[in-house]
């Protein structure tokens, strides 16, 4: 992801100052490993990467090229409790990249009814479809301006990481793992 600016990614579009004693990753394309906290990193920038308004439509960067491992599922989510807990704004199953595995913005409308937070944390999901059983996530530190009193919505996905559900390599059926995402609990956040 490079839009909005990830935590402590060397090529996202305005991106805040480092928090003290960080250091930039350079690794922001690799997935979590193993038994890595979510988000990777877990200090928040100290300014939010970007401001957003609920009922806005966004758009989502990844860098370009990359290897898209044949498209999977993503999700676009956000937490108000300081990344323990997401509720999903976005999702794309299947084929996540496109049709041609090419597409690298995401357009969506957030909801309307999304509370106000300066320091709410957004984040990308992926589970490829191709290759080792993967979970990528970027983390961007964004504030809301809405003015709902809490949100409810479907939680996100955590997959082929320590402790949760592993999703097996797709083989071209790109309905594999859809029922995790499909049966995921409703949650509120605040």
């Amino acid at each position: 992801m490079i839009s909005p600016c990830p935590r402590y990614s060397p090529t996202g579009k305005d991106c805040p100052k480092l928090p003290p004693g960080e250091s930039l990753d350079y690794s922001m394309s690799s997935p979590l490993g193993y038994n890595e906290p979510l988000c990777k990193h877990t200090t928040p920038w100290p300014t939010p990467a970007a401001e957003w308004t609920a009922g806005q439509s966004v758009t989502v960067k990844l860098a370009p090229g990359g290897a898209p491992h044949g498209g999977g599922h993503c999700q676009f989510s956000l937490s108000y409790d300081g990344g323990k807990t997401f509720v999903v704004l976005h999702e794309i199953l299947g084929k996540c990249f496109g049709q041609d595995d090419s597409q690298r913005d995401f357009t969506f409308t957030l909801p309307s009814g999304l509370p106000s937070s300066e320091k709410a944390v957004f984040a990308w999901t992926w589970v490829n479809a191709i290759g080792n059983r993967e979970f990528y996530m970027n983390c961007a530190d964004i504030s809301i301006k809405g003015s709902g009193s809490s949100y409810t919505g479907k939680e996100m996905v955590i997959a082929n990481h320590q402790g949760y559900p592993n999703i097996p390599e797709f083989s071209g059926n790109y309905q594999t793992g859809v029922d995790l995402y499909k049966s995921a609990k409703d949650i509120t956040v605040r």
